[in-house]
């Protein structure tokens, strides 16, 4: 079964466009967490970081930013979340990468990206830190 994101691209399922490129589509959100919320995706069906080409990504990226700045001289939010989730633990329902673009004003109420700040173990971090840098 092909993925709803597959299938917005090919216009079997109707969608707000709002960019569209040889590489990159995107489009409103139906289920926007504030007005202007919109998804940015890649045309080649990639589900997640992890499984998309270097060059997809840095062309999704691209279009990302360029509407964001669009966005923000339609609308003029106080601020901007840019949001990308990988796999089931991370919040992702749709399996095909996509980049949420929602626009934020102060005290909207949407409470995204927030969360305690509580100090972690430095020996722990500096750790991580170390085996992260080998792995590159």
């Amino acid at each position: 079964m092909e993925c709803i994101f597959c299938k917005i691209i090919k216009g079997e399922v109707p969608s707000f466009k709002v960019y569209e490129d040889e590489k990159v589509f995107a489009f409103m959100d139906i289920n926007p967490i504030n007005d202007g919320h919109m998804l940015v995706i890649p045309k080649t069906h990639a589900e997640n970081l992890f499984e998309i080409e270097e060059s997809d990504f840095l062309a999704v990226m691209s279009v990302v930013r360029r509407l964001s700045l669009a966005i923000r001289r339609v609308l003029g939010p106080d601020g901007m979340n840019l949001m990308q989730l990988n796999g089931e633990a991370a919040g992702q329902v749709v399996p095909h990468l996509h980049v949420h673009i929602v626009p934020r004003w102060g005290g909207d109420g949407k409470g995204i990206c927030e969360w305690e700040l509580v100090p972690g173990d430095r020996d722990k971090i500096k750790g991580l830190s170390k085996r992260i840098q080998e792995a590159l």
